[in-house]
């Protein structure tokens, strides 16, 4: 089991410091099980569906960072 933390504090949305992206703290968190041959895994990023921006070109065009999701993977090495 992992367990994750993203923390950012107010930064400049552009070269200019015209706005501020907001401060976000985002929780994620892994799963990860082995036997024998089988290697399983569960990701879940943005625990608690926390809205963010990851970046910015202008004032107008602000990227959203994605809300809660999963991600799942199984492998079998033989």
């Amino acid at each position: 089991m992992g367990l994750g933390v993203q923390a950012l504090s107010d930064r400049p949305g552009d070269l200019q410091n015209s706005f501020n992206l907001p401060a976000y703290t985002r929780w994620d968190m892994g799963l990860y099980y082995r036997r024998r041959s089988l290697t399983a895994s569960l990701y879940l990023e943005n625990l608690f569906s926390e809205q963010y921006y990851v970046g910015t070109l202008s004032s107008l065009q602000i990227f959203p960072g994605a809300p809660f999701n999963t991600r799942m993977a199984l492998r079998w090495d033989f």
